[in-house]
């Protein structure tokens, strides 16, 4: 795992911990939603992550971007449906998106381990 991910990797894990260690409730149950929204239903985990991540595009969210790519990956999102969704999220978002799409692109290149990635 390369140095941008395994940072972003440790530190989401650790931020969160600290946290859900507070008793806050709905901090907690907030959280809970989200977990629950993202699990197998009507729609698949595959499908869920992919519409995260035209989310978080048009959001432009790049911690929430990084976080389904990521998500989408290990839901076995093909680099060619990468790509797709990628093409939603601008065609929604607009040129603003092209920035975080940029980073969407070097996050997944740097999870694939591929040459791209080092440039």
């Amino acid at each position: 795992m390369n140095d941008r991910v395994k940072q972003f990797t440790e530190f989401r894990k650790r931020m969160n911990e600290r946290i859900l260690e507070q008793d806050n409730q709905v901090v907690r149950r907030f959280f809970a939603l989200d977990t629950q929204t993202y699990k197998d239903g009507a729609l698949d985990v595959k499908t869920k992550e992919m519409l995260g991540l035209v989310a978080s595009l048009v959001l432009r969210c790049d911690d929430c971007v990084s976080y389904h790519v990521a998500q989408c990956r290990e839901a076995g999102v093909s680099r060619d449906e990468f790509f797709e969704v990628f093409q939603v999220g601008l065609v929604v978002g607009g040129s603003i998106v092209i920035p975080h799409l940029r980073r969407a692109v070097d996050f997944l290149d740097q999870l694939e381990g591929g040459a791209e990635a080092a440039g």
